[in-house]
């Protein structure tokens, strides 16, 4: 069954999703013989708005390793309602939602430039100690003091900014 609700939702009290949207335009080599958006470029798609989204908050690939965590997604979902076509530019909507834990939740939506729906998904990242493979039951001190400024609002200004990634 394909979703079209976000997976993750935010409990009472808990601090607004972190979302950030970025704009890209599909490219000749993002299709196929049809000229539509191969479906295989879709996490990749995701990953563009996460990645960015990821850097502007402090969750970087170089923060990761100076601490000594890892964060490999452990569950990846799409959904795929109507093809993107070549040259179409479309908006890529990350929404990091909120679990206080030692695990990272996000929303995507891919919306057409006629603002239909054109796939949702998600991700699901676990932290964990990269030397043991053991996965975090507390949450690391770096990731912690995200939270905290996630949860103080210190992170929506942060991300209010227009995202770099566009190839309009």
């Amino acid at each position: 069954m394909r979703r079209t609700k976000k997976t993750f939702i935010t409990a009472p009290g808990d601090p607004a999703p972190l979302t950030l949207e970025l704009k890209h335009r599909l490219a000749f080599s993002e299709v196929d013989a049809l000229a539509i958006g191969w479906h295989g470029n879709y996490p990749r798609f995701f990953e563009m708005a996460h990645t960015e989204l990821m850097r502007k908050i402090g969750l970087t690939y170089e923060a990761y390793r100076k601490n000594e965590v890892g964060a490999p997604i452990v569950q990846f979902h799409a959904d795929y309602f109507v093809p993107l076509v070549l040259d179409e530019l479309f908006t890529i909507r990350a929404e990091c939602v909120w679990s206080g834990g030692a695990r990272i939740n996000v929303n995507y939506e891919i919306i057409k430039e006629n603002g239909k729906l054109a796939a949702t998904g998600y991700t699901v990242q676990m932290l964990f100690d990269p030397h043991t493979h053991t996965p975090y039951i507390t949450t690391p001190l770096f990731f912690q003091e995200v939270l905290d400024k996630w949860q103080d609002g210190e992170l929506y200004e942060v991300i209010s900014k227009r995202a770099k990634y566009d190839n309009r």
